[in-house]
């Protein structure tokens, strides 16, 4: 069985993607989580379909993004484990993800 295991930080990374698309429609909330969670189920079996990213911290080695389908400005950074995938983190495609992942603590 496969695995999908969320940091902290994308736990909090999914409650404030919805409660923002939630300002303007609920349903949508519900929807941007359930196709999240598709989206992650299908990584989690798949997990080199994502483009590896490269990013100076080292800490980062490995890491994955795909975006959310019908949410496609929302990207998944993922890391393929044994088992399964690592949800590191969700963001909005708009933002400084170089910034983001400069971070020690990513």
């Amino acid at each position: 069985m496969v695995q999908v295991a969320k940091t902290p930080q994308a736990r909090m990374d999914l409650v404030e993607l919805a409660n923002y698309i939630a300002r303007d429609s609920l349903e949508a909330a519900e929807r941007f989580l359930v196709a999240a969670e598709e989206a992650f189920a299908v990584l989690s079996r798949m997990p080199e379909m994502g483009t590896v990213c490269r990013f100076a911290n080292p800490q980062t080695a490995g890491l994955r993004m795909w975006t959310i389908r019908g949410f496609g400005n929302r990207v998944i950074f993922y890391r393929p484990v044994v088992g399964g995938i690592d949800i590191v983190r969700v963001v909005h495609a708009s933002r400084d993800i170089e910034r983001i992942f400069s971070d020690n603590d990513s």
